[in-house]
């Protein structure tokens, strides 16, 4: 959810607290439903805003593991180009360096391009719209063939790179650490998710949640006091946002 969505759940949790405080002091304030007492509506406020920091407790997490991610893959396709760039000198047969460069272009996110201009199929004519197709890439996946593609060069008996980030035992430290970011972003995220969901039941649950009892409590104030009068003015002005 974006910043903005968040500024609305709190802003809910602190005008619950400020209907709270104004209903406290209308002295025939005594709702025949449990859920809109004040002793209620107390403890949904306490459990409401000690949900928002949990909120964002997990959402630092997850940002934190994914910053830690990028970092960590910042290297990788230059790294996949200089791998390529050193096959490309050693004189391999023809298989071999195909194999390893479309491991390559997977990394990257490109597609080889067509050695002939593909036929328009509107006029049967070339095609004139012909560019390199990227795609996207998850860090999973590319990981994954960062990884196959670390396996085709243990098979190559003169890859023995002089540079030290090239030689095999760093390029396989360095994809071990690459999955090991993966991991973190996945279990942050899914532990942000709980929190999320827990907190919009609190909330926005029908009939039970913050803002529908808040709206019930504008509803019996309303009825209590009259449409017109200064109570109900007073507690109507508070506003309750729901997400769409």
């Amino acid at each position: 959810m974006s910043s903005t969505s968040e500024v609305g759940h709190a802003k809910n949790v602190a005008n619950l607290q400020k209907l709270i405080e104004q209903v406290t002091v209308y002295t025939l304030y005594n709702p025949p439903v449990e859920n809109l007492t004040i002793p209620n509506l107390r403890a949904l406020y306490t459990t409401a805003a000690a949900k928002l920091p949990e909120v964002e407790e997990k959402r630092n997490a997850n940002k934190n593991a994914i910053a830690l991610r990028k970092a960590a893959f910042e290297n990788l396709k230059p790294t996949c180009t200089r791998i390529i760039n050193l096959l490309d000198i050693m004189g391999l047969p023809q298989g071999t360096i195909d194999q390893a460069k479309s491991l390559n272009r997977t990394i990257q996110g490109t597609k080889k391009k067509p050695t002939t201009p593909a036929e328009n199929p509107d006029n049967g004519q070339p095609s004139t719209n012909n560019p390199i197709s990227t795609s996207r890439q998850s860090y999973t996946q590319q990981a994954e063939n960062f990884g196959i593609l670390l396996q085709l060069l243990t098979t190559i008996p003169d890859y023995k790179p002089n540079e030290e980030d090239l030689k095999l035992d760093n390029l396989n430290t360095y994809h071990e650490s690459l999955v090991n970011t993966t991991q973190p972003v996945d279990q942050t995220e899914a532990e942000l998710n709980v929190k999320l969901i827990e907190r919009n039941q609190i909330l926005y649950t029908e009939g039970t949640g913050l803002y529908d009892i808040a709206q019930n409590v504008k509803k019996y104030v309303k009825g209590l006091y009259g449409a017109t009068s200064p109570e109900y003015a007073n507690v109507s002005s508070i506003k309750f946002t729901e997400p769409k």
